[in-house]
């Protein structure tokens, strides 16, 4: 009979289970509410998916996107091109705003392109927040509408100090907002493809360094300094056409009830900084950078000097353009191939190349020793230039890779200003280039060396969040089997209470 009783709908058990009923009867009604006014933990794990994943949301790899990028490679040729031929302009601001022979005239010229090269980095990340909140379009055509205003009022003007602002602040600036929404949108439309994309794109600038020097030369000989910034207009209100063409695919990131600090949270975003490895390249990166722009400014004027005016300098800056284009296809293309942050050891390689020609420099005696010099430098040139975005998602992930590269141009701003002038500060107090170019192959190979340390560090994040995992799943079985252990217990006891 005893052995009967709990199987036995009839006996004293029944009267247990009346009570257990009621009372989860009422936690069910309780949680139905909970529930209906979305406060139920089970919703908490579908929030850190991003959009594009919670939407099902699938790359089209083609189509449109075959525009945009054609569009993003406009962009970059526009604003590269006409920033790595201001070697040209460099040389017809000495003769435009003084004698080639006053003792800080090339100190003075020099700031108004290291100015527009550092400011279109400076920008960086607050075009990153610009592109956040307002989208790709809207950022790309309002910054090339502002690169024509600066471009346009610089052909008026008639002193250095308003060139300072007119070319190297409003014009870069312009040129900074139409940039960096040209590479983001190219999210939207490629995932598998995006390593060969960015390649494509970034080759732009090549090709444009390419022609830009021979276009230079023959519109500053025919048509002068001013109406030769004027032509170049022409080439900025085609940039804020294509800027039209970004049409976002993406869905749209879910708007937060947070507000306030959180909201802050978001637009700024510390979470970049957490990663070690993150760190040392956004400070290794800058460190050797401070003669990198160098060349693209002096080097014009270092060919006059040695091998006279008459020289054909410009094919200089063809070589570069040309190996440069190659190095980003070729690089883009092997980077998809190299694992994780490996692909910083690339971009090693390419500083140390780069550190290593600019002090060759002063020792060409033969032109065609420049020629090779510059082929060279241009093709780990683009090396450098094409796998910063691949390694910037590899460090902090494809969620903050926006934030990640804008606050990395950003640091980049700096030696980017620096380096022109202090080269133009020691050829004017040493009467040659040769210590300036020896002095700006210094940093590169510095920064080169910093970089080496990022594979470590990030090996050594994973094991340590390996070991992390492996201890937590170890809790999560052992309280599972605790767990297990007091519900048998508990099921022992009540048999043993109705026995």
């Amino acid at each position: 009979m005893t052995e009967e009783n709990p199987l036995d709908p009839a006996g004293t058990e029944p009267e247990v289970p009346a009570e257990e009923q009621e009372v989860s009867g009422q936690e069910q009604e309780q949680e139905a509410p909970r529930k209906e006014n979305g406060d139920c933990s089970e919703k908490l794990p579908e929030k850190p998916p991003a959009p594009a994943e919670e939407a099902g949301f699938v790359h089209p790899e083609g189509g449109w996107g075959w525009v945009v990028m054609l569009s993003s490679m406009w962009c970059n040729g526009t604003v590269f091109g006409i920033q790595n031929s201001f070697g040209l302009l460099f040389v017809e601001l000495l003769k435009r705003f003084g004698s080639e022979n006053d003792a800080d005239l090339r100190f003075r010229a020099s700031w108004v392109g290291s100015l527009a090269m550092g400011m279109i980095f400076f920008c960086s990340p607050i075009v990153s927040i610009f592109t956040d909140i307002f989208g790709c379009r809207i950022t790309a055509v309002g910054g090339a509408a502002i690169a024509l205003v600066g471009l346009l009022a610089s052909s008026f003007v008639e002193s250095l100090g308003l060139m300072y602002f007119t070319y190297g602040v409003v014009f870069a600036c312009g040129c900074s907002f139409s940039y960096q929404p040209s590479l983001v949108i190219l999210g939207h439309y490629f995932k598998k493809r995006l390593g060969l994309v960015n390649g494509i794109v970034t080759a732009g600038s090549s090709f444009f360094t390419i022609l830009m020097p021979y276009v230079l030369s023959g519109l500053l000989s025919s048509l002068g300094f001013q109406n030769t910034l004027r032509v170049l207009c022409t080439l900025i209100f085609v940039l804020v056409l294509a800027g039209f063409s970004y049409r976002p695919l993406l869905p749209p990131k879910p708007k937060s009830s947070q507000s306030g600090q959180s909201r802050l949270r978001q637009v700024f975003n510390t979470n970049i900084w957490k990663s070690v490895g993150y760190r040392i390249w956004a400070f290794g990166i800058p460190a050797a950078l401070y003669g990198y722009f160098v060349p693209y400014v002096h080097l014009m004027k270092h060919v006059e000097e040695r091998f006279g005016a008459d020289t054909n300098k410009e094919v200089l800056l063809m070589c570069i353009g040309i190996t440069s284009g190659i190095g980003r296809l070729i690089f883009g293309h092997v980077a998809d191939y190299v694992k994780g942050v490996n692909k910083v050891f690339l971009q090693v390689s390419s500083f140390i190349v780069i550190g290593v020609m600019s002090m060759m420099i002063p020792l060409c005696n033969i032109f065609g020793g420049l020629i090779a010099v510059c082929l060279l430098m241009g093709l780990f040139d683009g090396c450098f230039i094409c796998i910063m975005a691949p390694i910037a998602f590899e460090l902090v992930g494809a969620e903050d890779v926006s934030q990640a590269i804008g606050c990395l141009l950003g640091l980049m701003s700096v030696p980017m200003v620096a380096g022109p002038p202090i080269a133009g500060f020691l050829r004017d107090k040493l009467g040659s280039y040769d210590v300036a170019f020896y002095l700006a192959g210094i940093p590169p190979l510095i920064g080169g060396i910093l970089l080496c340390f990022i594979p470590w560090v990030e090996l050594k994040r994973r094991r340590a969040e390996k070991k992390e995992a492996q201890s937590k799943d170890r809790d999560v079985t052992q309280k599972m089997i605790e767990h297990g252990k007091t519900q048998e217990e508990a099921k022992s006891k009540e048999l043993d209470s109705v026995v």
